[in-house]
C-alpha cells in the first residue's frame, strides 16, 4: 500500500479537469495521494469547489477564497458569501488570497484591500489562510503583521522565494508549502536547499495541478497537464534533498497537513 501524502494544493475545478476529475481523484487514492484540498480562486470556483467537494466527504476539501489576480472583481457582496461558504465542513481555509506585484491583473491598491478582508476574515472565523505572494513580500508581510495577534495558521502556498524571506515567514510562523517548482534544474534550484531550513511541522506538499507539472517527471503526460498523482514524485524530490527516506517525508507532510487543515 502505497504512504499517504496530502496534496494542499488541486485546482481540480480548472476547465483542463472537466471531463476527468472523478479519475484524477482516483488516481491519485491510487499513489496514495489524499485527501486532496481544492483551491478557491475567485467566488465561481470557490463555490463550486465546495459543491464538489461535498460529493467526497474525507477525501476532499477546499479552501474559499479570492486570488490576488481577480480581487478587481470584488464587491460589498464578497465577503459575506466567502463567510457563507466557510461555515461548510468541507471548506477548511480562507484563500487562495494575497498579493502578487508581478503580474498586476489587478490594481495593487485592490489587491491590498482585499487581501487584508480576507485576512480580516480568517482571524474572526479562527480558520486557516492559504497564502500567495509573488514579488510582494514588503507589503505582504506588513499586512500580515498588522494582524500578527489575532492570526491562526497560515501556509504560504508554492512557495519560490529567496532565504531571506523564507526565513522571515517562518519567524512568523508561517507555514511553507513547496510544489514541483523543486524539481526544476533552472528555476528551482535554489529551494533544493532552502528546504532543509523548513522546520518538518511547517513544511506541506503541493502540485498545483494543473500547473507546474515536474519538469524531471519520468514519464511526463502528453497534454502538460500536472495532476495529484503526480505528488510522491515531488515527495521523492523533497526527500532526497532533506536526507529522508520517502516514507519519513509522506508521513511528517501528511501529520503536518492533517493538524493544519483539521482534517
Amino acid at each position: 500500500m502505497n504512504k499517504q501524502i496530502v496534496d494542499i494544493g488541486v485546482n481540480l475545478i480548472h476547465r483542463s479537469f472537466q471531463q476527468d476529475r472523478d479519475q484524477v481523484i482516483s488516481r491519485a487514492e491510487a499513489e496514495g495521494v489524499w485527501p486532496l484540498i481544492l483551491t478557491g480562486t475567485h467566488m465561481r470556483n470557490s463555490e463550486e469547489g465546495a459543491r464538489f467537494a461535498g460529493k467526497f466527504p474525507g477525501k476532499l476539501y477546499t479552501t474559499a477564497g479570492i486570488h490576488p489576480h481577480d480581487a478587481k472583481s470584488c464587491d460589498a457582496g464578497t465577503i459575506p458569501k466567502l463567510r457563507e461558504l466557510a461555515a461548510l465542513p468541507q471548506v477548511v481555509a480562507i484563500g487562495e488570497c494575497g498579493l502578487d506585484y508581478n503580474r498586476d491583473f489587478s490594481p495593487r491598491d485592490v489587491q491590498r484591500k482585499w487581501f487584508e478582508e480576507q485576512v480580516r476574515l480568517a482571524c474572526e472565523l479562527d480558520m486557516p489562510l492559504f497564502l500567495h505572494e509573488r514579488e510582494a513580500f514588503r507589503d505582504f508581510k506588513a499586512i500580515l503583521d498588522e494582524h500578527r495577534s489575532r492570526l491562526g495558521r497560515a501556509v504560504v502556498h508554492c512557495f519560490t522565494g529567496s532565504e531571506t524571506e523564507l526565513r522571515v515567514y517562518l519567524e512568523m510562523g508561517l507555514y511553507i508549502g513547496i510544489t514541483g517548482w523543486i524539481c526544476d534544474e533552472r528555476r528551482g534550484s535554489h529551494l533544493r536547499k532552502l528546504v532543509k531550513i523548513i522546520p518538518p511541522d511547517r513544511l506541506m506538499v503541493e502540485t498545483d495541478a494543473p500547473f507546474l507539472t515536474p519538469r524531471d517527471l519520468p514519464n511526463k503526460p502528453a497534454d502538460g497537464r500536472n495532476e495529484p498523482a503526480f505528488l510522491p514524485h515531488i515527495v521523492k524530490t523533497i526527500a532526497k534533498c532533506v536526507g529522508k527516506s520517502f516514507d519519513e517525508m509522506a508521513e511528517s507532510t501528511t501529520k503536518t497537513a492533517k493538524a493544519f487543515f483539521g482534517v
